[in-house]
């Protein structure tokens, strides 16, 4: 099977965002439809980002078995960009409609998008070759973090709504949005150990 090229990545992630939109449009009724297609394009997304900002920890952590996945993390990055793009469709459909979010939660959710087309511009081989690596790191941390901590403050609805259904509809991603920082923080630990490792082993 051939791989997929990373355009081919992004066009199949806004598609399926898309569908999940046109679904939830025929499927629901009309006081539900906003509401589900937003959780469930935020949730679609999310999935590519963990597996954008979490394989190359995993590899690091538990090594081989996890390295393809390491390998295509910018292409679940650019399809992450990709697929929120529905989301954020929505979100432009509130507006629309009359029914706008709230300043504070509109500045702090929109900063994370922001976050999210500088990081996708910026990982133009062309653009991130000409930044100095280190400071390429510190920005991808940076906003890689920030937009983690934008869907972990969306996914930490305490206690869940909804009851039995409300867990199961927010628990995994809540879990999964605490467990990436926390693996990519003991992925840092283990990198840089190895080097102090590397540093204190004598010469010849």
């Amino acid at each position: 099977m051939n791989r997929l090229t990373t355009r081919e990545w992004m066009a199949a992630s806004f598609l399926v965002g898309l569908v999940i939109v046109l679904v939830i449009r025929m499927g629901w009724g009309p006081g539900e439809r906003v509401d589900t297609a937003l959780r469930a394009t935020a949730r679609w997304s999310f999935l590519l980002f963990w597996l954008a900002s979490a394989g190359g920890a995993l590899a690091t952590l538990f090594g081989s078995r996890f390295q393809a996945l390491a390998h295509r993390a910018r292409d679940f990055g650019l399809a992450f960009a990709s697929a929120h793009l529905a989301h954020l469709g929505v979100v432009a459909w509130l507006y629309v409609s009359g029914n706008p979010p709230t300043r504070s939660t509109l500045i702090f959710f929109g900063i994370a998008a922001i976050w999210t087309y500088v990081l996708a511009i910026l990982s133009i081989k062309r653009l991130s070759v000409r930044l100095n690596p280190r400071v390429w790191r510190t920005v991808r941390t940076l906003g890689v973090e920030y937009i983690g901590l934008a869907f972990l403050t969306d996914f930490a609805k305490l206690p869940f709504p909804g009851g039995v259904l409300g867990v199961a509809n927010y628990l995994p991603f809540l879990a999964l949005a605490i467990a990436g920082p926390i693996l990519r923080l003991a992925a840092l630990v283990k990198r840089l150990s190895q080097v102090r490792m590397l540093a204190e082993l004598p010469f010849e």
